[in-house]
């Protein structure tokens, strides 16, 4: 039985994983702490929420964990996991923190030095689909953003390929208001959300492109900009991207669809959908699912990828990342 411990339970992303892990076969919860509802249960601040007692993270018994999940706020999750390290649980980390390998980056992009840069290279970026090897052995792991999942899912077998690109690759997502966490502000409010549909950090504004970025850089030789434009949905949860892709070279869309299907072919979470259908939130919210459609048009490969943000984006992705880390059934307490 694994024994997990929650960091920042009482965030949205925290309560996904309490879930998640309550039902979980292999799995129990050692402690879940929040700093704000310290001496409450979380039945408290969830309604329906089992009734687990809330501790302050100082109080955490790290000697009774197996791993322990980090919901935390950046540089945060960072000094926890170094704490939790060195007790010898294993961490998976849902922050930013260990997601970008270079330290000056992460400074550019979150204003702050980081708290463990000699870990930046140690971590595992856990986008499970693409670095299942590395996660048996790891101790530490950066579960990646919700926004990159969803493109860099759509992206990487095209990259991988021979296929040349030309010029920027364009993302526009969309994502739920649950993607910008519990805390509140104007442009969160009902009235502000509701009957609305808004862009925002629009060029080279959001945090989450240069981990995109990144990726990119991995999967293929000079590699095409990004252009990631962000928008605000009215509704509580999921993430739609639509990229767009110009092809340098005339490619029928058979072998592309070929392409993608080889590349997730057994994977239990991706679904590359039939031609003429378009991936939608309907399609994976409540799940851990990501699921990839095409659509070529000329020469632009037009491609829809939808995600629940709260699960394939953060703790359905973290719990999936926790079974190969511990030898179990990656799809374990996730169907």
């Amino acid at each position: 039985m694994i024994r997990a411990g929650i960091y920042g339970a009482t965030g949205y992303t925290g309560l996904e994983l309490v879930k998640l892990l309550q039902r979980h076969p292999a799995a129990e919860i050692a402690f879940v702490t929040s700093q704000s509802q310290a001496s409450k249960r979380l039945s408290d601040v969830f309604p329906g929420a089992p009734a687990l007692p809330l501790v302050v993270g100082e109080d955490a018994s790290l000697d009774e964990v197996d791993v322990v999940f980090l919901c935390l706020p950046h540089a945060a999750a960072a000094e926890t996991a170094l704490v939790a390290l060195s007790a010898g649980a294993r961490v998976i980390d849902l922050s930013a923190d260990f997601r970008l390998r270079d330290a000056a980056t992460y400074e550019q992009w979150y204003a702050h030095t980081h708290p463990a840069p000699d870990l930046l290279d140690e971590a595992v970026y856990g986008l499970t689909e693409v670095n299942r090897a590395c996660l048996p052995g790891a101790r530490l792991v950066a579960n990646p953003g919700c926004y990159p999942t969803s493109v860099l899912l759509a992206l990487r077998p095209l990259l991988l390929s021979d296929i040349a690109i030309s010029g920027p690759i364009i993302a526009d997502s969309a994502s739920g208001v649950s993607g910008a966490g519990r805390g509140l502000s104007l442009t969160t409010h009902f009235v502000e959300v509701a009957d609305n549909y808004s862009p925002y950090k629009i060029g080279r504004a959001h945090r989450h492109l240069p981990e995109m970025e990144q990726a990119v850089g991995w999967w293929r030789e000079a590699a095409p900009a990004i252009i990631f434009s962000p928008h605000l949905l009215p509704v509580p949860r999921g993430i739609l991207s639509t990229i767009y892709v110009n092809l340098a070279e005339e490619v029928v869309e058979a072998e592309l669809r070929a392409l993608y299907t080889a590349a997730y072919d057994g994977e239990p979470f991706v679904d590359v959908l039939p031609a003429g259908e378009l991936a939608s939130l309907a399609h994976v919210t409540h799940t851990n699912r990501c699921a990839i459609a095409l659509t070529l048009t000329g020469r632009t490969l037009i491609l829809t990828s939808a995600i629940d943000n709260l699960i394939k984006g953060a703790a359905g992705q973290a719990v999936q990342n926790m079974n190969v880390m511990f030898g179990h059934p990656e799809t374990l307490g996730l169907l």
